[in-house]
């Protein structure tokens, strides 16, 4: 018990203390799953919205397909990214791999199906709603879709969100594709992992409280958004 009140004191002094390793790796896994996010979003809200209003062949198989991959195991796809960029795989001739761009990588495809998944059930709901409407005015189903979009842009930030949590949180995707080296690829989640093995509690710790912390805070503002935008805007 005394050990544990140690590791928690030695915590909130790194954290108070704004320790330049700690934060060093804190700036780095924000770096990594805000720029996964914000390039899952780019991809994956348009196809969501694209399954949502489209009628074509095969439409069914891929709502399937995007809901399944929402379960991703993280080790598979860290493992087919591995791939890719290793020196034997076909893009191996950038030397991406064990950097934070081969992360960035990875993440995304981790967080692009989840994003498409939820924004296709977003904006269906919408299209039933405005189907008529939209027809009335002679919008195409891409016009309509971008409408849609624009329209639910504080709903799908629950999409967003939910691409976000995975992402920082993510342990096994990017241990495989980054390597976890000290000062280059080490995020908080794999930095936590290894201090916790070795016995290092202070560090782990003070890096678990600031990922609750980021997590906790970001669904805060976004939940705050989401009400405003009501209230603004009925």
């Amino acid at each position: 018990m005394n050990e544990i009140s140690a590791s928690l004191q030695l915590a909130a002094s790194l954290i108070a203390a704004a320790d330049a390793k700690l934060y060093g790796i804190v700036a780095l896994s924000l770096r990594v799953s805000l720029s996964a996010t914000v390039i899952a979003c780019v991809v994956g809200m348009p196809i969501g919205a694209w399954l949502a209003v489209g009628r074509f062949a095969g439409r069914r198989v891929l709502i399937v397909l995007f809901n399944g991959m929402m379960g991703l195991p993280p080790v598979a796809v860290g493992l087919l990214i591995y791939l890719l960029l290793s020196r034997a795989g076909p893009l191996g001739t950038f030397g991406l791999l064990f950097t934070p761009t081969a992360m960035i990588i990875a993440q995304s495809v981790l967080v692009a199906p989840i994003v498409a998944a939820l924004t296709r059930q977003v904006i269906a709901d919408a299209w039933l709603e405005y189907r008529e409407q939209l027809r009335s005015l002679g919008a195409s189903r891409p016009r309509a879709a971008a409408t849609l979009l624009w329209d639910g842009r504080f709903s799908l930030s629950t999409a967003a969100l939910a691409g976000f949590g995975r992402a920082i949180a993510e342990v096994g995707t990017v241990m495989i594709v980054g390597g976890n080296i000290d000062g280059v690829t080490r995020v908080m989640t794999t930095t936590i992992a290894l201090e916790t093995s070795k016995g290092d509690l202070p560090l782990a710790l003070a890096l678990g409280v600031i990922l609750i912390s980021l997590v906790l805070a970001i669904n805060a503002v976004a939940y705050l958004l989401r009400g405003w935008a009501a209230r603004r805007w009925g």
